[in-house]
C-alpha cells in the first residue's frame, strides 16, 4: 500500500505525532522532549498558559519555533466557555489557518467529552472559520456527524485522559476509521507507552496526539524518541499489510 501524506487544514506534515505541553517536570525538559519527538505540531491549553508573556523565560519561548501551535480549550465544561476560549486563542496567536483543538468535558471525574455540547460548538466555530479538531469519544456515529459538520480532523479517545490504559476499544476505533474518510482520524488520549502508539497506527489511525505518556514518563526525552519510532513503525506495518489471522497452524515451509 502506498502511503499518503498527512494533511490537516491544508498543511502537510511529515510527522504523525502531535504532542502536548502539560505536566513536564520543567520547561527545559519539555523543550528537549518536544524536539526529540520529531513532532511538527504542539497543542497548548489557552486557559492554563499565558501566551501573552513573551519574555526570555516564558512558556512561549520554551516552545520550539518550528512547531505549529494548536491551541486547545482544555478545562472547558460548557459551550459558552469553549467558544470564549476559542475566540481568545485566535486573538492571541493570530495565525492562519485558525487551528483549534476543541474540547468540552462532561464532568471533572471522568473527563469524558460532552458530545452534545461538542457538536453544538463545532457547528458554530466551523461557521466562524476555525479549523476545528474536536476531541470526542470513540462513538462512530458522533465521529461521522463531526465530519459532516466540516471539521478538519476527528480525534477519538483511546481511553480516558491521562489514564495510560492504551487502546481500550480497538473495535470502535476501527469503526471510526471505516466511517470517517474525508478528514484525518487522530487518536487522542489514553496512550501510555510505545506499544499503544504502534497498535493505534497499525489500526490505520492517521496520527496520534499525546501528552501524559511522554511528560509523566520517568525519562520524558527518551520516551518522546520511543513514541516517534513507534508511530513510524506502526504506520509502516499498516501500509505493508499484515498477514491474515488463522484459527489453526500453517507451516512456514509447507511440503512440496
Amino acid at each position: 500500500m502506498k502511503d499518503k501524506t498527512l494533511e490537516i487544514a491544508g498543511k502537510k506534515f511529515n510527522s504523525r505525532l502531535i504532542v502536548g505541553t502539560g505536566k513536564y517536570p520543567s520547561l527545559e525538559n519539555m523543550t528537549a522532549a518536544l524536539k526529540a519527538s520529531g513532532s511538527e505540531m504542539v497543542t497548548v491549553a489557552i486557559r492554563r498558559v499565558d501566551l501573552k508573556d513573551r519574555s526570555p523565560q516564558s512558556f512561549y519561548q520554551a516552545l520550539p519555533k518550528d512547531m505549529i501551535i494548536l491551541p486547545n480549550t482544555a478545562g472547558c465544561y460548557t459551550v459558552e466557555d469553549a467558544l470564549r476560549v476559542a475566540r481568545l486563542s485566535r486573538e492571541l496567536l493570530n495565525q492562519e489557518p485558525a487551528l483549534l483543538k476543541l474540547e468540552i468535558l462532561g464532568d471533572p471525574k471522568t473527563l469524558l467529552p460532552d458530545t452534545v455540547g461538542l457538536l453544538e460548538a463545532t457547528k458554530i466555530l466551523v461557521k466562524e472559520g476555525f479549523k476545528v479538531l474536536p476531541y470526542t469519544n470513540d462513538d462512530p456515529i458522533v465521529a461521522k456527524r463531526l465530519e459532516d459538520l466540516g471539521v478538519s480532523a476527528v480525534m477519538p479517545l483511546a481511553a480516558p485522559i491521562g489514564s495510560g490504559l492504551g487502546i481500550v476499544n480497538p473495535f470502535n476505533i476501527q469503526m471510526i476509521l471505516e466511517q470517517v474518510k474525508s478528514v484525518p482520524v487522530i487518536v487522542d488520549a489514553g496512550v501510555g507507552t510505545a506499544s499503544d502508539a504502534t497498535i493505534a497506527m497499525e489500526l490505520g489511525a492517521d496520527a496520534i496526539l499525546m501528552n501524559t505518556a511522554i511528560a509523566q514518563a520517568q525519562d520524558p526525552v527518551t520516551m518522546a524518541k520511543a513514541m516517534k519510532l513507534a508511530i513510524e513503525s506502526g504506520r509502516m506495518a499498516y501500509c505493508a499489510g499484515r498477514m491474515v489471522k488463522r484459527n489453526s497452524a500453517f507451516a512456514s515451509s509447507p511440503p512440496l
